[in-house]
């Protein structure tokens, strides 16, 4: 059989996302499966006898991410897969898991078919990728990639004030900082969207090119406090209202900018936030995503624009944080839309508009995502769902980009 024409066991990919589904399963069939917790720990117990019962080796780094290994002809930089298990507290079946189960589909196959590999591939989990648990998402890709400082993160608490290095030592997946994966050929991830754009265009496969910069601010407005049945409304220096006019005023400006550009006033806080008192603070975050960087620049000029002075009430905007735009590497990108277009799958490139492992990857490795669409764009909750015909597609992209380059 040639390499090319190979397919992965949709059945038995099924299987296997049923079996993890029940570590953690919630009672409308989702999950809850926060990093190194109990049901965690056992979704890696069993990811790691699977590998083992494939010949592949197992190994932990000082941050309790797992590599599984099947051995090359060569030892060359690997070829690596993969994405998390953790979840978030009733998430979905698929979010992650799918990325590490259609990794070891892709194994199985290669072993099924007594392929041995060029070089070696390696399936990775990374952990506390969620950031449910333990702040922030990304955390252990991040410290591996120079993004975030190990000491620091060490010690974040979980809300039951357990730091994570105390989890990560309990757990039994401390291992070596040997063992971080330093360099491989490529790294590629598999993930559902978590958006509406391929199940509303009836496409099977995303090819990702990139990660969207984003930027993040906390608009301060300052009023003053008064009796909410005695003072005049002519009187008042309510910045609840004056909040009300900034974010008519950055909507309507926002949404001149470009459609692709997504923004959200996702976090509110009035004080004293008592009904019979007029408030005298509001804090509200701005959040704006896009690739292109040029856009995000005249967010943040919107943003500098905007009066100090709103119905009596002084604004000050403050930034929080920011990211850059991450770029795939082109010729991941060419060898998985040969491949896409080899299988007759319908596609589109395009951009995640949410964090990955492979954004902080792709740092030190070349790096690749590929989309499986998801039901209504819905993801992180219990109604998460990713069709069999469609994550059956995606991991046969994903097999059949391995294999062009593994020959």
């Amino acid at each position: 059989m040639e390499l090319q024409k190979l397919l992965i066991n949709g059945f038995r990919l099924k299987e296997e996302l049923e079996n993890f589904a029940s570590f953690g399963r919630t009672e409308n069939k989702g999950v809850t499966r926060l990093s190194l917790s109990k049901p965690d720990i056992l979704a890696r117990n069993y990811f790691c006898s699977c590998c083992e019962s494939l010949g592949m080796s197992v190994r932990f780094d000082d941050m309790g991410n797992i590599y599984a290994t099947l051995k090359g002809a060569s030892d060359a930089p690997p070829i690596v897969m993969g994405s998390h298990l953790d979840s978030v507290k009733k998430g979905g079946r698929f979010d992650g898991t799918l990325g590490v189960l259609a990794a070891l589909e892709v194994v199985r196959t290669l072993v099924d078919h007594q392929i041995k590999p060029r070089v070696p591939i390696t399936i990775v989990n990374f952990t506390n990728e969620e950031g449910a648990r333990f702040d922030p998402a990304m955390m252990s890709s991040g410290v591996i990639a120079g993004k975030f400082n190990k000491r620091e993160i060490l010690q974040k608490k979980d809300k039951e004030g357990i730091t994570f290095e105390q989890a990560l030592q309990s757990s039994g997946y401390e291992g070596s900082i040997e063992n971080r994966l330093k360099e491989a050929a490529a790294y590629l991830e598999l993930h559902i969207e978590q958006g509406p754009v391929l199940e509303s265009e009836s496409l099977d496969i995303g090819i990702v090119e990139g990660v969207v910069g984003m930027v993040c601010y906390g608009i301060e407005v300052i009023g003053e406090s008064n009796h909410a049945g005695t003072t005049p409304m002519r009187m008042r220096k309510d910045p609840l209202f004056a909040t009300n006019d900034l974010i008519t005023e950055l909507r309507e400006k926002l949404g001149k900018l470009d459609d692709q550009l997504v923004y959200t006033m996702g976090e509110m806080n009035v004080t004293p936030n008592i009904h019979t008192v007029i408030p005298n603070k509001v804090v509200f975050s701005l959040e704006a995503r896009h690739k292109d960087e040029e856009v995000i620049r005249k967010v943040e000029e919107i943003i500098a624009e905007l009066p100090a002075i709103v119905g009596d009430c002084s604004v000050k905007a403050e930034k929080r944080w920011s990211r850059d735009t991450v770029w795939f590497d082109k010729k991941l990108c060419d060898h998985m839309e040969n491949s896409t277009q080899s299988l007759g799958y319908s596609y589109k490139k395009m951009f995640s508009g949410a964090g990955h492992d492979a954004q902080f990857i792709a740092s030190f490795i070349p790096s690749v995502m590929i989309f499986a669409p998801s039901k209504n764009g819905q993801s992180h909750c219990e109604a998460e769902f990713t069709s069999y015909e469609e994550y059956t597609k995606a991991a046969n992209v994903l097999l059949d980009t391995v294999v062009s380059l593994i020959k």
